[in-house]
């Protein structure tokens, strides 16, 4: 073998080994920094998705007052009309409550708001919608997650219980006109604050805790 002569085995190993190389390219890819982040996607009314599984949303946190507070105080009151009435129990709920009634006020379906309202509330929240609906316009509303659900206030007066719970969701709502037009609101996941006051009387017949009123903090 000459000067400058390579063995004919030796380029033929070569010319394998850069065939195996970029072959190898082919089905793996190239990586750029990032394979090691899993994707995450959202599906609506789900949590995200992390490397095929679905993520449910957080638990809320559910507050109680503090121990000796006039809150406390009133809920121990409470417990004393009706021995059923539990703190926590009612937080359940009322965060169960506020889901249906945003939801329910949302679609219009007055027969479930009736039942959740009082009198005066239910007057108010059906004004609302036959206003929307005069107009040609329809509300979404998709509560994401509700983050936090706290007792804020309480008191009774006889044997007539109030709180008040102030709920802080992730929600998308939005609402448009007839041409499908957004009147108001925007697609996009916002955060909101909602103070609700509950009442109910603890002697009477009916054990629902019925919405008194509704603001945005």
């Amino acid at each position: 073998m000459s000067a400058g002569q390579l063995p004919v085995d030796l380029i033929l190993f070569g010319m394998i080994a850069l065939f195996l190389v970029l072959r190898l390219r082919s089905i793996l890819g190239k990586r750029q920094g990032f394979e090691g982040v899993p994707e995450m996607k959202a599906r609506r009314g789900m949590g995200p998705i992390l490397e095929g599984r679905a993520e449910a949303p957080p638990a809320p946190a559910r507050k109680l007052p503090e121990p000796g507070s006039a809150t406390a105080l009133a809920l121990t009151a409470m417990h004393g009309v009706d021995k059923h009435f539990d703190p926590s129990t009612f937080l359940n709920g009322a965060e169960g409550a506020f889901r249906l009634i945003v939801t329910s006020f949302a679609t219009g379906d007055r027969e479930k708001l009736r039942g959740l309202l009082t009198p005066e509330t239910f007057a108010a929240f059906e004004a609302a919608i036959t206003s929307r609906e005069a107009l040609g316009q329809t509300q979404r509303t998709e509560i994401r997650s509700i983050l936090e659900a706290t007792i804020e206030a309480a008191a009774l007066e006889g044997t007539l219980a109030h709180i008040t719970v102030k709920f802080v969701s992730h929600q998308i709502t939005l609402t448009t006109g007839a041409d499908g037009a957004i009147v108001s609101g925007a697609d996009a996941v916002t955060e909101l604050v909602d103070i609700w006051s509950f009442v109910r009387d603890l002697k009477g017949s009916a054990p629902v805790w019925r919405l008194a009123a509704a603001q945005n903090a």
